[in-house]
């Protein structure tokens, strides 16, 4: 389909040489003459005019008698046929002998046979009456003239095809002069003396159809005033055409629309230059107030950009100078700005592993100063100080590249009066970094900066109350490898993500947990530690290569841990006192061996062996008989253990005894003859052993060798408690830290002199073969997932053998504050189990069956509850399977693994990422590893038959089928089922070849 374009009307451009219509000579000539004046330009052709060119000039007729001759030339000139299309024809030259006359004398025009278009030079004078027409008779000719040319052009519709200016250029050139014009408003020609009515295109243009007319024309009706006009020498010329004639118009078709036979590129391509004049003339009239010059948006955009520019750089320069021209640089490696008190603290890679914001209680103080010299230490230290609230020590520690590559740098904070507690927040939420150590609390998990905890005083305490858990160690690593190690003495409250992501350290003295003072002002020291990457780093710190754990070691003592990981700890722990007896740990070990194929190990008895906590002698109304029980215990196998606590219970026989020799701890600030009281377990009111009176530890060691020699009494298990287990105003004979230093003291004191199997709460690593115990457990799913997380945290505070709590969970008892299972343990538990043993529910049947698949990897196996007291054959296969894969797979890797764990104290049970780089393995917490070449990931969820399983970068070897694992990498929806676990065996990587 053939598209055309409406043609444009702004120009009165004939489309077609046919529009063009054919002018009778002597009408030419009278135009002409009419219009001649003295100033007339001569057309560029008219002196080279030849035989074939129309020459005449312009003028008007003389007399009457030409006007008469005129209007006879019309008529002949007149065609007799005419087809419908005009055709542009010229006739042949006429010439008068007046006009051959004046042809000679004007040389104004010239048109050429062979175009209708009469050229004009640029510059010229306007076209106006001759001075002689003034002296005619104005009225008479008009009336006449007006008449033959209102016929003429009625006639014709002609339009002269001359090269004329716009009615605008007309009237500046005509002036003021009195010559004549032709006024075309009411199709007659007049004379007048106005500006721009002496044109003849007046005329013209009236008669032209409105449609056909065009604002933009040459024929324009103006007033002759515009002053915006273009000048000659930038006038372009426009070549104006005449309207197309108007035929019949077809229905449903626009005025504006060409037909077919009608269409040509000329209806729609206008000239060039025509545009460009029709622009030239449109832009000059507007107002010069309201014309955009482009330079100057350019110019105003520029300088707004140079004015942001200069800011930004402004900007930029302070911010330089507050961060970069204010912060020094110290021991290499740490930046310190003092003004905002801002520490990082870079690898040897200059990657920022640390970052620090110091003195954060002191608001509103930035200036600092150096010290005066009374207060420098002398020990190449750097000393700062805040006006009279803080001053502050920072110093490198001297260290052995040759051994390691680990870089200590010792911060030591000094209040200057009792008001100010110096607190310093380390922040991970720009260096996107994950936090290990210090210990687990309710809502701490692994890594701990994932939990959150208020400013709480850092000792052990119930988990259950938002307390820290029962062991803790002052330290924190992150995964990018710089760790916090915080002085003992400092009185410590740890703050976990308190409103920012940070870890906050604040000393602080209170009136229970740090109400000793060892400083007349709290002082806030410890050390940073950095190195190439976090296993290292944890390597070195808990390198014991100076002093390993194994020096002093007896063959007992080696035989004793390879015993506890090689065999179970079966425990007796009935709810209440007269359920234990000589008959019930008869029976008890009886349906041990009975099952056939666990090994027999050590029998842990709670306190109840005693008739009160402190007595340090056996029940003989319940253990009448206890020799022989324990001699039967020693033919079958096992091995005794009895628990005891540095606790004196007030219905005690050794109470009174105690209480007379001044052997317990005594209130603060009172009568040193009165002791100090507190509750713990099962006993109400109970005194505490006075473990820094050097009377005390004989009378201890008298009781518990008195019970060895008698019944012949294996090992003890150390019950110490937990720091808020001491009497709120307790005071020893020495004065103590903290409340956890006496377990510290108690476990140090006897650790040589007896045999210890392991402690339930501590704060220092004890001599193996000590495990230290997680804390005890409910029979709940949310508690099974907390194991894992407790485990992994103390491993990383440096705790290497580490002792679990029974197979699901433990025994709660009344009067029991810490064991109280919560409300949500109740809502998970089975309501259909009713299976029972000594009056308790025992834990559900799955909950118990994934607690043994996950115990089965864990360094020690407790028991409570036996796997024969769910009377379901299920269960009872599955625990005979994973009884053999101990023996044969997990026991052989601990036992390898202890020897490390005793050279380097790297932990038997690791978080991934000891074992692996990489991102994915930092945040896993529902598997571990045993040392390098095993991987577990136990199902912790009820009712699930798959989970997500993150392999280490490796070749491993599945234990449920046997197939080989790409490493570094997620197995999702990996099967499960109820009686398997999920654990993968490493594998050389040459191996996938054979």
């Amino acid at each position: 389909m053939r598209m055309r374009k409406k043609p444009d009307l702004r120009l009165h451009i004939p489309s077609y040489p046919h529009d063009y219509v054919e002018m009778p000579t002597e009408t030419r000539r009278l135009i002409l003459e009419a219009n001649r004046t003295p100033n007339d330009i001569k057309y560029i052709d008219e002196d080279e005019a030849g035989p074939s060119d129309v020459n005449f000039t312009v003028g008007s007729p003389k007399d009457s008698a030409e006007v008469g001759s005129f209007t006879s030339e019309v008529k002949s000139s007149t065609p007799e046929v005419r087809s419908p299309t005009p055709e542009v024809k010229f006739a042949e030259s006429y010439e008068s002998k007046n006009d051959k006359d004046e042809g000679k004398t004007d040389n104004n025009v010239t048109i050429g046979s062979d175009s209708p278009v009469v050229y004009r030079k640029l510059k010229r004078a306007s076209i106006s009456m001759p001075d002689e027409i003034t002296n005619f008779e104005r009225t008479k000719k008009e009336a006449k003239i007006n008449s033959r040319f209102n016929a003429f052009a009625h006639k014709f519709k002609y339009r002269s095809p001359l090269w004329i200016e716009s009615d605008s250029d007309l009237s500046k050139s005509s002036g003021n002069g009195s010559g004549r014009s032709f006024n075309g408003s009411d199709g007659s020609i007049a004379s007048s003396n106005s500006d721009s009515s002496g044109s003849i295109n007046n005329y013209l243009d009236s008669k032209i159809p409105e449609h056909h007319q065009s604002s933009a024309s040459g024929f324009s009706d103006g007033n002759g005033d515009d002053g915006n006009a273009l000048s000659d020498d930038d006038r372009v010329k426009t070549p104006l055409r005449s309207p197309r004639r108007k035929g019949a118009r077809r229905l449903g078709r626009s005025e504006f629309s060409m037909d077919d036979d009608d269409y040509s590129p000329s209806n729609s391509v206008t000239s060039v230059n025509s545009l460009a004049s029709l622009l030239k003339e449109k832009l000059q009239s507007i107002p010069q107030k309201m014309r955009k010059k482009p330079t100057d948006y350019k110019l105003r955009a520029f300088v707004a950009l140079m004015f942001l520019a200069v800011v930004f750089f402004v900007s930029f320069a302070y911010v330089l100078y507050h961060q970069q021209a204010l912060t020094k640089a110290y021991f290499d490696t740490v930046q310190f700005n003092e003004p905002k008190r801002l520490i990082r603290i870079y690898n040897k890679d200059e990657i920022e592993i640390l970052r620090a914001s110091l003195g954060v209680s002191l608001e509103g103080v930035k200036k600092s100063y150096p010290c005066l010299p009374e207060h420098r230490l002398g020990d190449g230290s750097e000393c700062l100080q805040w006006a009279r609230a803080l001053r502050l020590y920072l110093k490198s520690l001297p260290h052995d590249p040759g051994l390691d590559n680990t870089t200590c740098y010792s911060v030591h904070w000094k209040a200057l009066h009792s008001d100010i507690a110096p607190t310093d927040c380390f922040d991970w939420s720009d260096t996107k970094v994950h936090w290990y150590g210090g210990g687990q609390s309710l809502n701490l998990t692994w890594p701990v900066n994932t939990g959150l905890i208020d400013f709480t005083p850092f000792i052990t305490g119930d988990i259950q109350k938002s307390q820290w858990s029962n062991v803790l160690t002052r330290y924190f690593i992150n995964s990018k490898g710089a760790a916090l190690i915080i002085d003992e003495e400092t009185p410590l409250h740890v703050a976990i993500n308190n409103g920012r992501k940070e870890i906050c350290l604040k000393a602080k003295f209170d009136d229970f947990a740090f109400v000793n003072r060892v400083t007349e002002f709290p002082e806030l020291r410890y050390n940073i530690c950095t190195s190439r990457d976090m296993k290292s780093l944890h390597s070195s710190i808990h390198s014991h290569r100076r002093a390993p754990l194994w020096d002093g070691l007896k063959p007992k003592d080696m035989q004793t841990l390879e015993s506890l990981i090689s065999e179970p700890v079966w425990q007796i722990a009935p709810r209440f006192k007269h359920e234990l007896n000589a008959e019930t740990i008869s029976k008890y070990t009886e349906d041990v061996i009975n099952l056939g194929f666990l090994k027999q190990g050590h029998v842990l008895i709670n306190e109840f062996w005693q008739n009160e906590i402190g007595d340090f002698t056996v029940d003989k109304s319940r253990f009448d008989t206890l020799n022989i029980t324990v001699d039967k215990l020693h033919r079958r196998g096992f091995k005794v253990t009895f628990t005891v606590q540095p606790f004196v219970s007030t219905e005690s026989k050794n109470f009174a005894e105690t209480v007379q020799k001044r052997l317990l701890v005594n209130e603060r600030n009172g009568d040193r003859r009165i002791p100090a009281l507190t509750r713990f377990k099962s006993s109400p009111s109970a005194g505490v052993i006075d473990i820094t009176n050097n009377r005390s530890v004989p009378w201890i060691l008298d009781k518990l060798q008195a019970v060895i020699d008698e019944y012949f009494i294996d090992s003890f298990y150390f019950d110490l408690g937990t720091a808020y287990d001491m009497p709120h105003y307790y005071q020893c004979e020495k004065q103590l830290i903290n409340p956890d230093q006496y377990k510290t003291i108690f476990t140090k004191t006897f650790e040589k002199s007896l045999d210890i199997i392991g402690v339930s709460s501590a704060v220092n690593l004890p001599r193996p073969p000590i495990f230290v115990s997680l804390p005890p457990f409910e029979s709940t799913w949310q508690a099974l997932r907390q194991v894992i997380p407790t485990m992994l945290t103390y491993g990383v505070n440096g705790y290497p053998f580490i002792m679990p709590g029974a197979v699901g969970g433990d025994i709660y008892w009344p009067g029991s504050e810490q064991f109280l299972p919560s409300s949500k343990g109740l809502m998970e538990s089975n309501a259909a189990n009713s299976t029972q043993e000594n009056g308790i529910d025992l834990p559900e049947r799955e909950l118990y069956m994934r607690w043994l698949q996950m115990a089965t990897f864990l360094p020690v196996m407790k028991f409570t509850h036996l796997p024969s007291k769910y009377n379901d054959e299920r269960v009872l296969e599955m625990a005979k399977n994973l009884t053999l894969l101990r023996q044969k797979l997990i026991t052989p890797l601990l036992l390898k693994y202890k020897r490390e764990a005793l050279e380097e104290g790297l932990p038997l049970v690791r978080p991934l990422w000891l074992v692996t780089g990489g991102d994915s393995a930092l945040s896993v917490r529902d598997e571990f590893a045993i040392g390098d070449e095993l991987v577990v990931a136990p199902v912790l969820r009820p009712g699930e038959t798959s989970r997500e399983v993150y392999l280490p970068a490796g070749l491993w070897q599945d234990g449920i089928d046997g197939s080989l694992r790409k490493g570094s990498r997620w197995m999702h929806d990996y099967r499960v089922p109820v009686d398997r676990v999920a654990y993968f065996i490493r594998k050389p990587d040459d191996m996938r070849f054979k």
